[in-house]
């Protein structure tokens, strides 16, 4: 019996090295992951939006299996290793968590999953001034395209709470959107006051955040401008800032496509993810925008902007399975993880 345990437990042991190294990718899961959930679930509310029902399923089951993953990763950090959670959630790329869980529940909603989208909306809206305030304490000049996700979280927040303002006839649902839209505005104006902008010509693909955060702006204005709570001067206010948003984040749309074909940056980095998120938040908000606000053109633009956005993540999607798998659990530099 000895001689047996002596012999298997060598093969036991590799047995765990094995499994410990297939598990690796937990531990070090980069905080740009967030933003392959924001990118997912906004493709998933823009395919709905044309018609595109199968497709709109399959990157909401994406976007919400890898929100689980993120979500066990962001609970066993907070339960067990505290120092490198308060480490990571003083990093912009830590309100992924509130945004991606914002962005799932925008699309749970309008598949009729009032309740879950409730308690997500709860859920990010608790996780959302901790973070805030630990990425605002920890602000400086020349700062990353990561800086604007302090505007990208807020304006989640005001599309998950008018969307449900919307499908649950909630009246303060409505009125605190606008809270939020107003802040989230407030806070880009900060972001882009801090913003190097030398990263629209060597950035690693978070500089697109800078104009993402105005798509999710002018989306979170267009559900604010088809409400019946404004009316009036504030329906017009509304959908006047809606529209200047939305010009403003398809100009940086196409100042920051021009800097990739004259800077191009082949290399798939995890950051990469978030240029996926905001060309399709532009396509959504450019869809979302046409009917409330009347403009009827946005609508045929939005869609060809939305195959654009899904050819972007097909392709950034190959470039990570074709990595070697050494490189894909140690790459993920980006800033350190956030949850969800």
């Amino acid at each position: 019996m000895a001689c047996r345990t002596h012999r298997t437990a060598p093969v036991v042991s590799a047995g765990r090295v094995r499994v410990f190294a297939g598990l690796r990718w937990w531990a070090e899961l980069s905080p740009a992951a967030g933003a392959a959930v924001m990118a997912a679930g906004i493709l998933s509310v823009g395919l709905h939006l044309i018609g595109q029902g199968a497709l709109s399923i399959a990157a909401l089951v994406f976007a919400a299996a890898l929100w689980l993953v993120l979500a066990a990763d962001f609970t066993a950090r907070l339960l067990g290793d505290r120092r490198r959670f308060h480490a990571e959630a003083d990093t912009p790329a830590a309100l992924t968590a509130v945004a991606a869980t914002a962005v799932l529940g925008s699309r749970l909603a309008v598949l009729g999953w009032q309740s879950v989208a409730l308690a997500l909306l709860a859920l990010a809206a608790a996780l959302w001034p901790g973070l805030l305030i630990a990425v605002l304490r920890h602000w400086g000049h020349r700062m990353p395209g990561a800086a604007f996700l302090v505007s990208v979280a807020t304006q989640g927040l005001a599309v998950l709470a008018g969307t449900l303002a919307t499908t649950t006839g909630h009246d303060w649902l409505g009125r605190a959107a606008l809270a939020a839209f107003c802040l989230g505005l407030l806070l880009y104006v900060e972001a882009l006051v801090r913003f190097d902008f030398r990263e629209v010509a060597s950035g690693a693909g978070d500089h697109w955040v800078a104009g993402g955060a105005l798509s999710i702006t002018a989306l979170a204005g267009s559900g604010l401008t088809a409400s019946p709570l404004w009316t009036g001067w504030a329906h017009q206010g509304l959908r006047a800032v809606t529209l200047v948003t939305l010009g403003l984040s398809l100009a940086w749309y196409v100042v920051l496509l021009a800097a990739e074909a004259l800077h191009p940056r082949l290399r798939y980095d995890v950051r990469r993810w978030a240029s996926v998120f905001p060309l399709g938040m532009t396509a959504t908000a450019c869809l979302s925008v046409a009917a409330p606000a009347g403009v009827g053109w946005l609508r045929p633009l939005g869609t060809v902007l939305l195959w654009i956005a899904v050819g972007a993540w097909v392709l950034t999607f190959a470039a990570l399975v074709a990595r070697p798998a050494s490189a894909r659990t140690s790459a993920g530099t980006g800033g350190r993880p956030g949850p969800g």
